[in-house]
């Protein structure tokens, strides 16, 4: 058997079952499944290239050993993914709506992507930001190892004013001198309920934290639920800067009505950006206004 699809049932092997040998592609939909079968199943089927879970029930640790794996897709509850061995991953997704384990924010996050450097596209939502930087302290202004391979980023839910998840996109973006194409989902959070906001020295210190950073394959970005804080205008302001090769910003702003009138300022204020394209057009779609 080389390709599995299961929806909606129990799966639960015998102790003596060592996975399939012939598996290509795995899909699991609402399946009930220990954390411990799943691991097994997984790294036991060593010809694996493609995996898609879509898990609601909460699993704990999960550690994959897939030397195949090309394209792995995950949506559902869970503390920790490890990933281990995955040379050829290609695409991942990781859309996690679990809270954080204790080994979880133990575990050093700034190696996660060095067992899958061959990485060209990645998709994170807010709770995986936070199993990925978790761990790290103080978020490294790079990876331990770049992620020469990265062309797409994806984002979403993300909080640019809370400082854990601004820290760490800016860490994604400086790891990732080859992209080509990023897209991010802006979460906005009241400033009165933020965990740790980002503070004035960090937005400050920006530009000096990309000294050294060009990202000279960037062509697409796109930002939606602008509110224009600080934080979002400095990274709109640094992706225009850094990348020569831009042809297009899209920048969808908040349309909630309490930002009508900052939405005419965000668009004053971006029309007074240096860009480092001179064929970049930047699309901030109040009533599809170019600038």
């Amino acid at each position: 058997m080389k390709h599995l699809k299961l929806h909606n049932c129990l799966f639960h092997p015998p102790p003596a079952f060592k996975g399939f040998n012939q598996l290509v592609s795995l899909e699991l939909y609402e399946v009930t499944i220990s954390s411990e079968v799943l691991g097994r199943l997984i790294s036991r089927s060593l010809l694996l290239e493609q995996l898609v879970l879509e898990i609601s029930s909460i699993l704990n640790h999960i550690q994959i050993k897939a030397p195949k794996l090309r394209s792995f897709d995950f949506t559902g509850n869970i503390e920790l993914i490890c990933i281990k061995k995955a040379p050829l991953l290609v695409k991942l997704s990781l859309v996690n709506t679990a809270e954080l384990s204790e080994e979880a924010r133990q575990s050093d996050h700034a190696k996660y992507f060095e067992s899958f450097p061959a990485l060209e596209h990645l998709n994170l939502n807010y709770l995986s930001v936070m199993v990925l930087d978790a761990g790290s302290g103080d978020i490294a202004a790079k990876l331990s190892s770049p992620l020469n391979c990265l062309k797409c980023l994806c984002l979403s839910d993300i909080c640019l004013d809370e400082l854990d998840e601004f820290s760490y996109v800016l860490c994604l973006i400086r790891s990732s001198p080859y992209l080509q194409d990023i897209q991010m989902k802006i979460f906005y959070v009241a400033l009165d309920t933020l965990i740790d906001p980002v503070r004035g020295d960090v937005v400050n210190d920006i530009p000096a934290s990309f000294r050294d950073v060009t990202l000279n394959h960037l062509r697409v970005a796109r930002l939606d639920n602008i509110t224009g804080t600080k934080p979002e205008m400095e990274l709109i302001k640094l992706l225009l800067a850094k990348s020569p090769m831009l042809v297009r910003m899209l920048l969808q702003p908040n349309k909630g009505q309490e930002f009508a009138e900052t939405r005419l300022k965000v668009l004053a204020d971006i029309t007074k950006f240096s860009r480092a394209s001179p064929k970049a057009e930047v699309d901030y779609n109040v009533d599809n206004n170019l600038v």
